[in-house]
């Protein structure tokens, strides 16, 4: 909160940071093992008296440097510009806690670019022992540049003992830092391997492709079993509240690992094939798909890694939109906006609630949240939600979802946040002068329109469990629902203010904002910001369209052990009847 915010709303700055990360992190590894590969593929071919592998070795040396110092060293730059715009609290934090480690990292580095193009540009013109001696230079600065920046991002998952004693040494050699170091070095030589089957597949000379790609696929099946038991050994030091995400609380993960496992399963099976069964299949569209596992097999592991950390962007140290654990307390009794130093305004005023609550929304949500973005959308999460159950489930919102930091701002704050996605995002009239407005238009609107024939209580009982999209469907084609009634001629602004009308009568008021009925007001806090009702992705209904009402009750006592990572419900008995009433009405109701 220290720090000004790059604001992208319909982009999000952590899916920038994820974008770029990946691809560094996949180029990365390669960059370590890719080294010994290199060196090792030379000595085999020097051995072998066989100049084909060496001019392959040579060829493959371009594309390594290439790779690794261009696009590369492109997105390492680009990761540092990012964080610093999207996470610049995180960012400043381990630059002043391992100022020396990166410092050592970044001589290694600068061994890393001068080892490989001496390496590339002296082959064949240098004794092969002292190229060779090159290459192993190369290989041992990069694994030790990965060896340092390991410490680095193990301690963001798992600072250990340094959260009690600062030391720099308990921070790099945390609880996860052997474990990730094994499984990562396991990687970048299965990444050599990957790598290797892309720059094979180019090669005109079918015996020596064969060769290559079984010499590459002994790198990827080796690498690939070696990983396995480290990467038990990483999720088992893992601390509880990251291994309970991992195991599925966290949906967001449990797509990560959806996806990483299929891209594991592509990676293993094209692995054994081209090295084992038939290596003279391979070409390139083959070495791409290969290539492409790898990157998201990459890709779900990072996404994981960074995803186990929440609610902290520091695990127990900093909250991923930048506060420090210690201070929340504090700022919780101030306000974010007084403690926030690049804050547009330092109170709230009730002509500029919206205002407020979008300034909230960037130094509180905007961390992790989009609006209408294709990342952890806010809108899509809100969209049923009133505003009553959105003041209630912000101030709670950390007891709901562990995930999600606890909302550090005052009650004042809260609301103006609740306003802001209610109003602001969705459009929606506010409870108050406006909305007693709206009600009564809505109110006389469907009184000379639709009383004659039917009355409020006929249509509440006709409409129940349907949502407005439902409603709204409806008054476009009335007849079709029955043919005595014919089709409204109103204009669409009509139509709109009948169904709010109507809504407004399923929650027991024609006032927005009044309570509402209290198995929908129990669904709006509790599962609104993950299900919709009815349609779209998630939806709640379709799930239980099959359910009696009793397996729903029996369903809301232990909804931590069904599919999707779903928390325990927080809810006395009588609350639990109450949702599971409401579910089964909306259900057989929309069945009419």
């Amino acid at each position: 909160m220290n720090y000004p915010v790059w604001y992208i709303p319909s982009v999000g700055g952590g899916l920038l940071i994820a974008l770029i990360a990946i691809l560094h992190v996949f180029i990365s590894h390669f960059a370590v093992g890719g080294g010994l590969y290199l060196v090792l593929a030379e000595r085999m071919g020097l051995r072998a008296k066989n100049r084909a592998i060496l001019d392959f070795t040579k060829g493959h040396a371009k594309f390594f440097l290439l790779v690794t110092l261009v696009l590369g060293g492109i997105t390492g730059v680009g990761i540092w510009f990012i964080i610093s715009l999207v996470q610049p609290a995180a960012t400043s934090l381990l630059i002043h806690t391992f100022v020396f480690g990166w410092a050592t990292e970044w001589v290694f580095f600068l061994v890393e670019i001068a080892a490989i193009l001496v390496y590339f540009y002296t082959f064949d013109r240098m004794d092969p022992k002292t190229h060779q001696a090159v290459g192993w230079i190369y290989f041992g600065s990069a694994w030790l540049s990965l060896f340092l920046i390991n410490g680095i991002i193990g301690f963001m998952l798992t600072p250990g003992a340094w959260v009690a004693d600062g030391n720099f040494w308990s921070g790099f050699f945390n609880p996860t830092f052997w474990p990730s170091l094994f499984f990562r070095t396991c990687i970048a030589f299965l990444f050599a391997g990957v790598y290797a089957f892309l720059t094979t597949s180019f090669l005109k000379d079918d015996a020596l492709r064969r060769t290559m790609t079984r010499y590459s696929g002994k790198w990827a099946l080796v690498s690939f079993l070696l990983a396995v038991p480290f990467a038990y050994w990483y999720f088992s030091v893992l601390p509880e509240p990251a291994s309970r995400l991992v195991e599925g609380a966290s949906p967001t993960i449990q797509r990560a690992l959806f996806f990483g496992l299929l891209a594991v399963a592509a990676l293993f099976v094209l692995s054994l094939l081209l090295t084992i069964a038939k290596p003279s299949v391979h070409n390139k569209p083959v070495a791409v798909l290969v290539v492409a596992s790898a990157l998201v097999f990459m890709g779900a592991f990072e996404w994981t890694r960074e995803a186990a950390r929440r609610p902290y962007v520091i695990h127990g140290v900093m909250y991923s939109h930048g506060v420090l654990a210690k201070d929340l307390h504090d700022i919780s009794r101030r306000g974010i906006l007084p403690s926030a130093r690049f804050a547009a305004m330092r109170e709230i005023h009730e002509e500029s609630l919206l205002e407020a609550g979008e300034e909230i929304f960037k130094l509180h949500c905007y961390a992790c949240h989009t609006i209408r973005g294709i990342n952890n959308d806010i809108a899509a999460r809100t969209g049923s939600m009133s505003y009553r159950a959105l003041v209630g489930y912000i101030e709670r919102i950390h007891e709901r979802r562990y995930f999600i930091p606890p909302f550090g701002g005052t009650e004042a704050e809260a609301r103006a946040l609740a306003a802001f996605l209610f109003s602001g995002v969705h459009g929606r009239p506010l409870p108050g002068a406006e909305g007693d407005r709206a009600a009564d238009a809505s109110r006389d609107t469907f009184e000379a329109n639709c009383t004659t024939c039917h009355d409020a209580d006929l249509v509440k009982s006709r409409t129940v469990g349907w949502d407005r999209q439902r409603i709204r469907k409806a008054l476009d084609r009335l007849s079709a629902l029955n043919p005595a009634m014919p089709d409204f001629q109103g204009s669409p602004a009509e139509k709109d203010r009948i169904a709010d009308y109507i809504v407004s009568l399923q929650r027991g008021s024609a006032e927005p904002g009044a309570i509402l009925d209290a198995g929908e007001d129990l669904f709006e806090e509790n599962c609104a910001m993950c299900h919709a009702l009815r349609a779209g992705e998630n939806a709640l209904l379709p799930k239980v369209a099959k359910w009696s009402p009793e397996r729903i009750r029996q369903a809301l006592d232990r909804l931590e052990t069904l599919r999707g990572g779903m928390p325990a419900l927080s809810a006395t008995p009588k609350e639990k009847d109450a949702l599971a009433g409401f579910l089964a009405g909306a259900r057989e109701g929309g069945a009419r």
